[in-house]
């Protein structure tokens, strides 16, 4: 799995906005709008204002399953390759392994395996993208773009990086978290001693 995060809104737009709610512009600054964030953020927890900045990443190599988990986050907006146009790569493979994000169980891992064999036999035989699509494992690995505005991250990421999250997604909340740009670690800072090594 890999995540790049592609752009993202300065964080003097989210400042603009806090300081139009205060009518405190004239007393802008870098260290007093640092000490601003944080207290709107973390003590008043006025995040109507950090809806203002959003991060637009590009993920790759995470299954199906897991993409139906992000979905959930629906604050957000996601472009996801296409298995209509795409499982042309998978139909003409030699091997598979590639194609799925392994769970640890082999007998799992082999059947993922053996089933997308036997998408590809039922290709040969004429069968459209469009029907086969239906037969894909939860763990066939797909990649998309997401972008999220801070206050929907931040709501995801104290969802997902709880120990009890299913791995995959965890280990995305994550990447997400370790992507996010320095100047802007006052507003997810409350989750570092969430976040996992690896």
């Amino acid at each position: 799995m890999i995540v790049r995060l592609h752009s993202y809104t300065p964080l003097s737009v989210a400042i603009s906005a806090i300081r139009t709610c205060w009518d405190s512009q004239s007393k802008s600054n870098p260290e007093s709008d640092a000490a601003l964030l944080d207290r709107i953020v973390h003590k008043h927890k006025h995040h109507s204002t950090i809806e203002h900045i959003s991060y637009s990443f590009e993920i790759f190599g995470i299954s199906r399953g897991c993409l139906q988990e992000l979905v959930r986050h629906r604050l957000a907006s996601y472009s996801v390759k296409s298995t209509r146009y795409t499982l042309k790569e998978l139909l003409t493979a030699k091997d598979f392994e590639h194609f799925i994000v392994k769970c640890g169980n082999s007998a799992i891992d082999n059947y993922n395996i053996e089933t997308l064999r036997y998408m590809q036999k039922l290709k040969e035989s004429g069968v459209p993208n469009d029907t086969l699509k239906y037969m894909l494992p939860e763990a066939f690995k797909t990649h998309l773009h997401f972008t999220i505005n801070a206050r929907s991250l931040r709501n995801l990421l104290e969802l997902r990086l709880k120990k009890d999250a299913h791995w995959e997604i965890r280990k995305l909340a994550n990447l997400l978290y370790k992507a996010i740009p320095q100047e802007h670690s006052a507003i997810f800072n409350d989750f570092a001693a969430m976040i996992t090594e690896g």
